[in-house]
């Protein structure tokens, strides 16, 4: 009996295989490379075939594209999965865990991992409890009527993210926070899914999050990124990710593959509403779920990531002797238009603006840089007289490439793309030179970072220790641009007590301070160091103290967003007549003794400037006007980017 049996379903499965084969090629495909695993997957062809028809097509939908995924193991993988562990608790900070791990473990490398590929290894039963309770969240939850079958398969039913271990985490998160919505599934609101999102996502902003991009590169951590509540936005967007879809919500992972305006991809999470407009929230620092078209971040171009392979892009790009990797397998699709609204633009660049002429037909790359390298964001065919972008996002500078067995070849020299007007400025280097004074090598594209935080602090004096009785000697109105920016005073008396009192939501971010009694000294006055105490991490390292140590590489961070100073008993009463301030910073700025390289671009190179060893903070350079420019540090520091220079000022991109 027991012969027959496996007789029958063999049969069986061979007829089943037969039959996927005259339906799609491409799930036959996926089954034949599954090799010794094809029966596994048969089974749950074979399991829904008959039962239920939607499941089914979920089920061929996710073995049809499962070629594609795979995850790694190797004892080395516990070494990466440390660094996440030991910053989700250790308050040292995640450079003191980058520094003590590499001495403990050695470096990491995602190369020393292997590869297993889920087509050989996913076995029945988990393919069918993934299936089971997916289908069991999108049916039972007041909103699933409005989610059709095609954004299920998308964006509830995959098992996983991206190339973290398997695992079998919908039950458990379920059960975790369905509860959460009991009450409100009973409100006449129960089908509004942005609603019941903003529940959940009160909830899971609760706790603390330690955001870091010092990591070394590895593969997605899994659901252990809502335990740990550490990494960069791509572990936070996959939290999400994984409690939304374990209860029934449409939604992913937007994306851009290289930000228009600093050296940076950049992840987030949509959801979908009842017709299908997108929600985006950066969590967990955004508070309320937002329209798409509300997101003020320069993106240049937003993919939305998917789970199945584009297979409209796939065919177009077909026949292509040479596709760049970031578009060879498009698991994405462009919602750039979905984010731009009325600021949507088109790019057109003609042939005249080319350094060579590419073949009609022929894939031209648009790209965005990412410190001295270019980053291919958007592809065109070359029409003969013009390369053509639709959907692209002002406030950038891109270079157009071409691509082959030797990478990107240079197209054309940088243009702006104007966002307010769309308008386009070629940034070709002239033959007339200027002198350029130059203050910093980067600078930060988010709003209120650093030194903008101290746009609306005040420098104050008075003889009373507690300042009850203040008088305002300087209101900071603008970023400083320098390391080292010179405050001249005039007040009406002298003061025993002088001290910096961060703005609004600033933190008091300020690195260094000093008051002169004199505004022709050079040396600062001394006193005992007063201020708030406590600081943000309460960690110890960026107290009030830090604002006279003499190092403007240490800063204050206080602990709360208002209300924190830091200044000088003086021990005695001076008429202050000078302030010099240093804003937080990252070595950003230009500092005496270290040696530095600015750089131009043209003809599809940077040409060197020259090197120089800054005597105080900044530095002058003889440049070509309307060029690209670049400033590196060979001393010391990471973060540089491209800029311009117009007006006396440094305009960064």
């Amino acid at each position: 009996m027991r012969c027959i049996y496996i007789f029958v379903c063999v049969c069986a499965l061979t007829f089943l295989s037969a039959c996927i084969e005259q339906q799609d090629s491409r799930l036959e495909s996926a089954l034949n490379m599954a090799g010794a695993n094809k029966g596994e997957l048969l089974k749950v062809l074979s399991h829904y075939r008959e039962s239920d028809n939607q499941k089914y097509h979920a089920a061929c939908f996710l073995i049809k594209n499962m070629p594609y995924y795979g995850f790694y193991e190797g004892k080395e993988l516990q070494k990466y999965l440390r660094y996440f562990e030991a910053h989700s608790t250790n308050i040292k900070g995640a450079q003191f865990i980058v520094d003590s791990l590499k001495k403990a473990d050695g470096e990491f490398s995602i190369d020393m991992l292997s590869r297993k590929k889920d087509i050989e290894v996913v076995d029945s039963a988990f393919l069918v409890e993934h299936i089971e309770w997916a289908f069991k969240v999108w049916k039972e939850q007041p909103w699933g009527g409005n989610v059709n079958f095609g954004d299920f398969c998308e964006y509830i039913l995959p098992y996983r993210i991206g190339d973290e271990p398997l695992s079998l985490w919908r039950k458990e998160l379920y059960d975790k926070y369905n509860p959460l919505l009991d009450k409100f599934r009973k409100s006449a609101d129960s089908n509004d899914i942005t609603k019941a999102a903003q529940i959940l996502m009160d909830t899971l902003r609760q706790g603390k999050y330690r955001y870091t991009s010092l990591f070394p590169k590895g593969p997605h951590i899994g659901p252990v990124a809502l335990k740990w509540k550490t990494g960069s936005c791509r572990e936070f967007a996959d939290a999400m990710i994984y409690v939304m879809r374990a209860l029934g919500f449409p939604c992913g992972m937007d994306r851009v593959i290289q930000r228009g305006d600093t050296n940076a991809s950049h992840f987030w999470n949509f959801i979908l509403d009842k017709d299908r407009n997108t929600y985006m929230a950066e969590f967990p620092d955004q508070k309320m779920w937002k329209k798409a078209s509300e997101y003020d971040m320069t993106k240049g171009k937003v993919y939305r990531v998917t789970y199945s392979l584009n297979e409209e892009l796939t065919k177009e790009l077909k026949d292509v002797l040479s596709v760049h990797p970031i578009f060879r397998y498009p698991f994405f699709h462009d919602v750039t238009a979905t984010y731009l609204g009325q600021q949507n633009r088109q790019i057109t660049i003609p042939q005249k603006e080319l350094y060579d002429c590419p073949r009609t037909g022929e894939l031209v790359y648009l790209c965005f840089a990412n410190k001295q390298e270019w980053i291919p964001v958007a592809y065109t065919s070359f029409n003969r007289k013009a390369a053509c972008f639709d959907n692209v996002e002002g406030g950038i500078v891109a270079i157009l490439a071409t691509y082959n067995e030797n990478g990107l070849q240079a197209l054309s020299n940088p243009f702006t793309l104007n966002h307010n007007t769309g308008e386009i400025h070629y940034l070709n280097p002239l033959q007339e030179c200027h002198k350029i004074s130059v203050y910093k090598k980067f600078y930060f594209a988010v709003r209120n970072y650093f030194n903008t935080r101290m746009i609306g602090g005040v420098i104050e004096g008075s003889n009373q220790k507690d300042f009850q009785n203040v008088d305002t000697l300087l209101l900071i109105k603008e970023a400083p641009y320098r390391l080292y920016t010179v405050a001249y005073l005039d007040p009406d008396r002298a003061y025993r007590y002088v001290r910096y009192r961060g703005g609004k939501g600033s933190y008091c971010n300020i690195a260094e301070l000093s008051f002169y009694e004199n505004s022709l000294d050079t040396l600062p006055l001394k006193g005992q160091v007063i201020g708030t105490p406590g600081c943000y991490g309460d960690d110890g390292r960026r107290e009030y103290t830090n604002v006279f140590d003499g190092n403007p590489d240490t800063s204050f961070d206080y602990k709360f967003p208002d209300t924190g100073w830091a200044g000088l008993d003086l021990g005695k009463s001076y008429r202050v007549s000078k302030a010099i301030y240093t804003p937080r910073n990252d070595v950003s700025f230009i500092y005496k003794d270290h040696v530095y390289e600015l750089f131009y671009w043209d003809k599809g190179n940077w040409n060197s400037l020259g090197r120089q060893t800054a005597v105080a903070d900044s530095l002058v350079y003889t440049v070509p006007r309307n060029a690209l420019l670049y400033l590196k540090n060979h001393t010391t520091g990471n973060d540089e980017r491209i800029f311009e220079y117009e007006g006396r000022r440094q305009i960064f991109w």
